[in-house]
């Protein structure tokens, strides 16, 4: 019920800028409104034929992402965000959503400030590149990226309470969001269609429990660090197998969220050019892969080194290495959750923005590991040039992930900045 009211309200609201204003509308509205978006024309291109019979070697579509900021009175503001992508290679990636929608108001607070945000907004905690174990507040919008960090809108009340002695937010949470799964005919599926329709929760109240989260950060010296915890429903489900259609039978997976307590820490080390960096969690009340609750603890470590000038260049480099460990190892939910990773980025500083990145995440305990590489440069002050592609290497050895071995793909984005 929460998604669909907000794929709702986002349909109606995607648009809503480009509507033209009568002519004697009141100027206290354009004085205040400020309106910027992208409209991106994307396609990705699959050389190897799908496992799955009705998968297409190529999927072409657009997405729309507006934001409306309305400044008020007082300094309160309201942010409006929907976003809306249409494709034509699986109907479940073709969606609305808002990504935020909230009332932001602030005050003094003795030496330090207050802020309440109020409506649906997005949240990121976390410091690594390959993974972000942290960041628990938003759902994953997995049609959107198979890398994870694409979230949908939450709806929240975010309190803030900041000074000289760091930044302490509380939230209270509800309306839980069902993460978004490729369907029947999309590319990077498992063996089983996953069907949100039968999704099940382990709270009585569904998706209507309300979830509580809290995260301190404070900076000291060169050390920047968050404590977070949260308790509520899981932003990962797990899945139960359902036999469906009498006259054809066949299985689909039943999405089902758990009860969960996580705590969690994030931390960098910033010294001249090398930074280090560290997430970690302890997750209480949620499901291995072979469905047994199992209590488990989970951590990135790793650095960047930042060369300036490299080659005698204007350009800068970025070099990552992370080491990814969960300890429940192969019975992680997550097929790469026991990897190291290595990757680069190189920003050539130049009038057009072009940056090149290539990453590896190589799994230490099986063959299998994905290779990113993407390429990023501005053709004019409004049109931008994307380009990446994921390879799949290994994956026929991991029955995890061994349906996805032919869904390597390249991506080629047109984005219209407005």
């Amino acid at each position: 019920m929460a998604n669909r009211l907000i794929h709702a309200s986002a349909l109606l609201w995607v648009l809503l800028p480009f509507v033209p204003k009568p002519a004697d509308a009141e100027s206290w509205l354009s004085d205040r409104m400020d309106v910027f978006g992208k409209f991106s024309a994307e396609t990705r291109i699959f050389p190897e034929t799908g496992v799955h019979p009705g998968q297409r070697s190529h999927a072409s579509g657009f997405s729309l992402e507006t934001t409306a900021y309305i400044e008020g009175d007082g300094g309160s503001s309201f942010t409006l965000t929907p976003f809306l992508r249409l494709d034509a290679g699986d109907p479940e990636r073709t969606h609305a959503d808002l990504r935020e929608a909230y009332f932001l108001t602030y005050g003094d607070a003795g030496d330090g400030e207050w802020e309440l945000r109020l409506g649906i907004d997005r949240v990121f905690w976390g410091v690594a590149e390959a993974r972000s174990l942290v960041d628990i507040v938003n759902q994953t919008d997995l049609v959107e990226h198979p890398n994870a960090k694409s979230k949908l809108g939450q709806p929240m009340v975010h309190f803030t309470l900041s000074g000289g002695w760091g930044v302490f937010e509380l939230f209270g949470l509800t309306g839980h969001r069902e993460r978004t799964f490729p369907g029947e005919h999309g590319r990077l599926r498992g063996q089983w269609v996953i069907d949100n329709s039968r999704v099940t929760y382990e709270s009585a109240d569904e998706e209507w429990h309300v979830d509580l989260a809290g995260r301190y950060s404070n900076s000291f010296g060169p050390l920047d660090i968050g404590l977070s915890v949260f308790d509520g429903t899981s932003r990962e489900p797990t899945f139960a197998p359902v036999v469906v259609d009498q006259t054809l039978p066949h299985v689909v997976l039943a999405p089902h969220y758990e009860q969960i307590r996580q705590f969690g820490l994030d931390a960098q080390i910033t010294t001249g050019p090398v930074l280090l960096k560290l997430e970690t969690i302890r997750r209480a009340g949620g499901r291995n892969r072979m469905m047994q609750e199992q209590d488990y603890t989970a951590s990135i470590l790793g650095g960047e080194y930042i060369i300036n000038g490299p080659w005698d260049s204007n350009s800068d480099l970025s070099l990552f290495a992370e080491l990814l460990r969960d300890d429940r190892e192969r019975n992680a939910t997550d097929a790469l959750a026991n990897s190291v990773f290595l990757g680069a980025r190189l920003g050539l500083n130049d009038e057009h923005g072009t940056d090149f990145f290539l990453g590896v995440l190589d799994s230490r305990e099986t063959d299998s590991r994905v290779v990113n590489a993407e390429f990023n440069r501005r053709l004019s002050d409004n049109l931008s040039l994307h380009l990446e592609s994921i390879a799949h290497m290994g994956f026929e050895t991991d029955v995890t992930v061994r349906d996805t071995r032919r869904d390597s793909f390249i991506g080629i984005s047109l984005e219209y900045n407005f």
